[in-house]
């Protein structure tokens, strides 16, 4: 009797672990802590580590820095060397997961390995890896022994659930290789909304960032990589910047910077010193709202290009997308292609290059700010006065930055 008795305990436990949870309770419990993952990376490893955009009390930096260990075994040093480097290299073939030049399946699906690969390149480590934690618990523990925290969950589910929490502990070990890897680092750079035209490919994936923290709006990320904020819009969520105010408000986190927001006043006729530190401040907006201008400029003008032209509809589309490219980023045969666009439309041709103009008006550190002044004026009077209705309403919006 004591035997049978015995060998129901033990096949009780092994199917109800010490919990006897309920379907629903074990589901709950899953995505609970799969979130509190997501908040350690995107708070800690991401905002804090990565880009110093704020400060931790050490009781959430521990706590975070104990979970991740437990539930991803990732090292800090090598997560914030290797996100560095792919803002440092983003777009190029020294980035270690951009899907513009290893393609989108590669990233979607092999980002866990891209990360693997590169967290061995001890050069990228040591240049990049400067100012994470480096005390007894992280070279002893965290580092040293990376896996046993991810052993250490297994069994601790397996204890609470029976065979379930295999499952459970499944889930969670894919949970940052799908979603950061796979999906920000993949889809991030591929697919979604652009709020800023910065440099590099990166997208909003979503405007409520909740399913990985935030983590959704890339784009402003990437536009502000040093702000604690990532949400800019106002119909945009970012709960991890809510649960970063929550740490702020008591007292456990510091923010250090985010984004600037631009403002505008509206009475201003010319622009002056105010306007142009304004512009230059908020350059990526300027550059996002001329690109709305030319997306109006093209309404204006492709009916009649079709008109007056042979060129395909195909070619059509696709010329539209390059004009909304970084122009320092086309290459040689996209820059031939837009150039036989412009053979069919000098407004399109003017846009294109009064854009490059401004750009190069923040990129010239060597000029005071008197010669800046004077080469925004020239280029808003050479704006208002080009007849191109959207590059005009853009000039008379631009002077009113404040």
């Amino acid at each position: 009797m004591t035997h049978h008795s015995g060998l129901d305990l033990v096949l009780d436990f092994l199917l109800n672990g010490i919990t006897h949870a309920t379907g629903w309770q074990i589901l709950l419990f899953t995505l609970a802590v799969t979130h509190i993952t997501i908040a350690g990376v995107t708070i800690f490893l991401h905002r804090c580590q990565a880009h110093r955009a704020l400060d931790l009390h050490a009781i959430p930096s521990h706590f975070f820095r104990f979970w991740l260990w437990m539930t991803t075994g990732m090292v800090t040093k090598e997560w914030a060397a290797i996100h560095r480097k792919h803002h440092a290299k983003c777009e190029t073939t020294e980035d270690p997961h951009s899907p513009v030049t290893r393609g989108i399946e590669t990233v979607v699906f092999e980002g866990a390995e891209l990360y693997r690969i590169e967290a061995k390149n001890r050069e990228t480590i040591e240049k990049y890896g400067h100012g994470t934690p480096d005390d007894w618990i992280e070279r002893n523990v965290y580092t040293k022994h990376s896996a046993l925290g991810v052993s250490l969950m297994l069994v601790v589910n397996v204890m609470l659930f029976g065979v379930l929490g295999l499952t459970v502990w499944a889930i969670q070990m894919a949970w940052i290789p799908v979603t950061a890897a796979g999906v920000i680092n993949g889809i991030g750079h591929y697919w979604g909304y652009r709020n800023f035209e910065c440099k590099d490919a990166s997208t909003n994936i979503l405007p409520i960032g909740i399913i990985i923290g935030g983590e959704e709006l890339h784009n402003n990320h990437h536009t502000f990589g040093t702000s604690a904020k990532l949400s800019a819009k106002w119909y945009e969520f970012d709960i991890g910047w809510m649960y970063i105010s929550i740490l702020a408000f008591l007292g456990l986190a510091k923010v250090k910077k985010v984004a600037p927001e631009p403002k505008f006043d509206s009475s201003k006729l010319v622009a002056d010193l105010d306007t142009l530190h304004a512009v230059v401040a908020n350059r990526y907006d300027v550059m996002a709202k001329y690109a709305r201008s030319l997306r109006s400029a093209w309404r204006d003008e492709v009916d009649q290009i079709r008109a007056s032209s042979a060129l395909g509809s195909g070619f059509l589309r696709s010329s539209k997308k390059l004009l909304q490219r970084e122009p320092t980023s086309l290459e040689t045969s996209q820059k031939q292609q837009l150039s036989e666009l412009f053979e069919h439309s000098t407004a399109l041709k003017t846009m294109h290059e009064m854009r490059v103009e401004l750009g190069a008006i923040w990129e010239r550190s060597h000029f005071t700010s008197d010669q800046l002044l004077q080469q925004l004026r020239d280029w808003c009077a050479r704006a208002e006065a080009s007849g191109i209705r959207s590059l005009r309403e853009f000039s008379m919006r631009l002077r009113t930055y404040a």
